[in-house]
């Protein structure tokens, strides 16, 4: 296997995430390398970037982590029983910025390798990954641009992908128990081996290369719009369904406590400040009410249906709201 390779090309990721989103901010991410020595239940090493009270990312974390173990955890087999209790490594980055700006939505991103290695038999190879986002104040052109980005990151590897894993991506991040998607989605793909070794790194590549390109365009367009307290509770109110997600069925987070990883690194995704309240709902015709009527739905965002709510003209009344 090819894994030095892919270790490669994962730190390098993680760092040209990091220097961009540095200079975006003017704020340094602290670095908090960690090694699990030999013996431990997981092994291995990997080094957590993050920023906690921003300016512009109120919290925001970039990991990378290559770890081996003894015996995959049922997450990572729910789907591949026949590899439940093989020696695994696994190596790859995982990012979550959440921005104080509510204008500016949360983005997560994940480039993963997984190898089981069943005793006895060839290793079992495989790639997962992809990038979604989840705004508090919807604007069409965010979500244009957003899967206009990954569809042309997904078109070299077949017209089937953006597609497949744009349907896998909004079945994935949502929320059951409240039959609400967590955000406009992006693309999702995870137990890929159908392109080979080299096929399926390669893909992972294009989506991991395409995350600054997604992302920085829509944080320029919308950091500067001002803000009041009620577009912060809102965000702190719609960062509830971010921790719902991460703690109930998010497979990332799953794996990592269950095959005994780094708890900081792992709960770093989530986000600093978030509300609950007891059955609220936005009050008709609002900014906030449009989110859910407009953006918290199926949508083929490439050929988004004309004169919806939350494109780019909404940016004057949002910020005029936001002034009030």
């Amino acid at each position: 296997m090819k894994i030095d390779s892919v270790r490669a090309y994962f730190l390098g990721l993680q760092e040209a995430i990091v220097q961009a989103m540095q200079r975006e901010g003017g704020e340094p991410f602290r670095t908090d390398a960690w090694v699990r020595e030999p013996g431990a239940k997981l092994e291995g090493d990997g080094c957590s970037r993050l920023i906690e009270g921003g300016a512009l990312l109120e919290r925001a974390g970039c990991n990378f982590s290559h770890v081996k173990g003894k015996s995959l955890p049922p997450s990572a087999t729910q789907h591949r029983a026949e590899l439940a209790g093989a020696a695994f490594e696994a190596l790859g980055v995982s990012l979550v910025f959440h921005p104080r700006n509510p204008y500016v939505p949360t983005v997560h991103m994940n480039v993963r390798m997984f190898a089981a290695l069943p005793a006895g038999t060839e290793p079992v190879v495989w790639f997962g990954g992809g990038m979604d986002l989840t705004p508090y104040y919807g604007f069409e052109d965010d979500a244009r641009h957003f899967h206009e980005v990954n569809r042309s990151a997904l078109l070299p590897f077949g017209a089937d992908k953006y597609p497949r894993f744009k349907k896998w991506c909004d079945e994935y991040f949502f929320l059951k128990h409240r039959n609400e998607p967590r955000g406009i989605g992006g693309v999702f793909f995870d137990d890929l081996g159908e392109l080979g070794f080299d096929g399926g790194f390669a893909l992972t590549r294009s989506v991991g290369d395409a995350f600054l390109g997604a992302y920085l365009p829509i944080l320029r367009r919308r950091r500067d719009l001002p803000f009041t307290e009620r577009e912060r509770d809102f965000q702190a109110y719609r960062r509830g369904r971010y921790v719902e997600f991460n703690l109930v069925f998010d497979r990332g987070t799953l794996f990592g406590l269950q095959s005994g990883g780094r708890t900081e690194s792992i709960l770093m995704s989530m986000p600093p400040i978030v509300k609950w309240r007891y059955d609220w709902h936005p009050e008709a015709g609002t900014p906030e009410a449009r989110l859910y009527s407009d953006f918290l739905r199926p949508r083929d965002w490439l050929n988004a249906e004309a004169g919806a709510s939350g494109d780019s003209g909404d940016v004057g009344e949002a910020g005029a709201m936001a002034g009030e």
